[in-house]
């Protein structure tokens, strides 16, 4: 009793240790910020720079240490590969999107939310902007504290609401991009989940519902890969070298296909002679699925870092132009370099030091993840945040990925419910008494293909249209056993915590905002 006790003494020290270690990493960066802020400032601006950028900096990495999960949580769950494999391809593909593809949003995002044309001068504008950042970062480090999975971008976007409408009221808001963007977190939990059910629907009826698993894989993945690789070289032309002349978007297409068609080759070839000494199962056939998994991911995080980055940056920004020309945001004006910089780097170190604890939940609480299940959540997730990317719009990657996360988790239960009903109609038509024929049709029935099991039923159902008996379980014991099922697969309880998350997230972040665009008002010099 005294060493469990000794050895739970040193575990928490140990733990204390390692939080006065993150804790000491970040107040390094956030040092650092301050400084790289005071050499792009003059006189009072350098103050407001420096404050901006700090907050800034707080503010990315709470975006790193909450929304890591979303780019990596389904891979880990799925084991994958380990934590710190999925901490370094994270962080890395993150970075790299933040710093290629991140200004098209932050364009929206600094300029699009409110109408800064409106304050009587460009201090109040920077007085909103900072209270956002402020408003936001805090809510987003605290709720991550308490375990709640909230959105970074639905607290960055209802700060800057907040703090706008708490500068001149409610007309600043611009409401016609307010609605696109609410209708976006809505439709891309949706698109996401639709998305990740309709890639998992493809893998089961092209693998592993196939007799010969094995075989089936090695000919689908390589055209996975392929599509994946398609994907994400159109997207780094689009959007990393779209402002160039020559960058046009059938060139972009054009090198995308080729990148497609050449990856597909490479992997087919690789594949087909691992493949061979991969067993003919479920678990064997999921092997298969550890690169695609992996290069998943890394899209994830491209597109994780191209649209989140924003939600740092964007007021940052704003701030930047502000005390830079002493006017409004400047639809259009390139970035500063040096704003992207602590956005992208913020997201690394937040990622690096506090996002080990968010991937441990987000991999395994919504629903059992399996790396073919993982790959279309992924898969799922990405094609989605590219689009809104592409069109420039703010969503929610933590909406997106828990959508795609509960479509796989649906489409399960919709199809192992089929299953159940296709199982009790032939219970309900065969004789009870001939064990040996139940023993051998369920054989059958479960090596079957979905086609091939439809056709044993309508068969088996023209050849016992009278006598016989119903079937073996009573109708609510059934039910209830379906319902236990149900519950396993996706679960209720933590679907609703999160839901609950995501409605208070917007007014508590505004309301939040609106409190401390007073304060500093009242703080700082005119």
């Amino acid at each position: 009793m005294e060493l469990q006790h000794i050895s739970e003494f040193d575990r928490a020290v140990a733990g204390g240790k390692g939080e006065l270690v993150r804790f000491g990493a970040s107040f390094l960066f956030m040092v650092g910020v301050m400084f790289l802020a005071a050499t792009h400032g003059a006189g009072e601006g350098e103050l407001l720079l420096v404050m901006a950028a700090t907050a800034a900096a707080y503010m990315a990495m709470n975006i790193g240490a909450n929304d890591v999960a979303n780019n990596v949580g389904p891979a880990v769950g799925a084991k994958a590969f380990s934590l710190l494999g999925a901490l370094g391809i994270a962080a890395v593909f993150d970075i790299a999107g933040a710093l290629i593809a991140g200004e098209r949003v932050i364009e929206r995002m600094r300029s699009g939310i409110i109408h800064p044309g409106m304050l009587s001068e460009p201090q109040i504008l920077v007085w909103v902007m900072l209270a956002a950042l402020l408003a936001s970062a805090v809510w987003i480090n605290i709720a991550s504290a308490l375990g709640a999975p909230v959105s970074t971008t639905h607290s960055i976007v209802g700060a800057i609401m907040g703090g706008g409408i708490a500068a001149h009221g409610p007309e600043i808001v611009n409401w016609p991009v307010m609605g696109r963007i609410v209708a976006s977190w809505v439709v891309s939990p949706v698109l996401g989940g639709v998305l990740a059910a309709m890639f998992l629907y493809f893998i089961k009826r092209s693998i592993t519902h196939q007799i010969d698993m094995a075989a089936a894989a090695r000919r689908v993945v390589p055209a996975l890969l392929g599509v994946m690789a398609w994907i994400f070289t159109t997207f780094l032309f689009v959007e990393g070298l779209g402002r160039l002349p020559s960058v046009t978007r059938g060139l972009a297409l054009s090198c995308g296909l080729g990148a497609g068609v050449l990856t597909f080759a490479i992997v087919r070839a690789r594949v087909r002679d691992r493949g061979l000494f991969i067993p003919n199962t479920e678990h064997g056939v999921n092997r298969l699925f550890v690169l695609p998994l992996m290069f998943a991911a890394a899209v994830m995080s491209f597109a994780h870092g191209s649209n989140d980055v924003a939600n740092a940056v964007g007021p940052l920004a704003a701030i930047v132009h502000a005390v830079t020309y002493g006017s409004g945001p400047g639809q259009g004006a390139t970035v500063a370099g040096w704003a992207m910089l602590v956005g992208a780097l913020g997201i690394g170190v937040g990622l690096a030091l506090f996002g080990p604890r968010v991937i441990r939940t987000i991999g395994s609480e919504l629903t059992e993840l399996d790396n073919m299940r993982a790959f279309s959540v992924a898969m799922g997730s990405a094609l989605t945040v590219i689009l809104a990317s592409l069109l420039g719009l703010p969503v929610s990657s933590t909406h997106v990925v828990v959508g795609s996360v509960l479509g796989v988790g649906f489409l399960r239960e919709y199809l192992d419910g089929s299953h159940e009903r296709m199982v009790e109609e032939f219970k309900a038509h065969h004789p009870q008494g001939d064990q040996e024929a139940i023993d051998d049709f369920m054989q059958r029935f479960g090596a079957a293909s979905p086609d091939g099991k439809g056709e044993l039923l309508k068969n088996l159902k023209r050849q016992s249209r009278s006598g016989e008996d119903p079937a073996r379980f009573a109708k609510w014991e059934r039910k209830a056993m379906r319902r236990a099922y149900r519950q396993e697969l996706v679960r209720r309880s933590q679907l609703r915590r999160i839901l609950a998350a995501w409605v208070v997230t917007v007014p508590v972040s505004a309301l939040t905002a609106a409190a401390l665009f007073h304060v500093i008002g009242g703080a700082l010099p005119r």
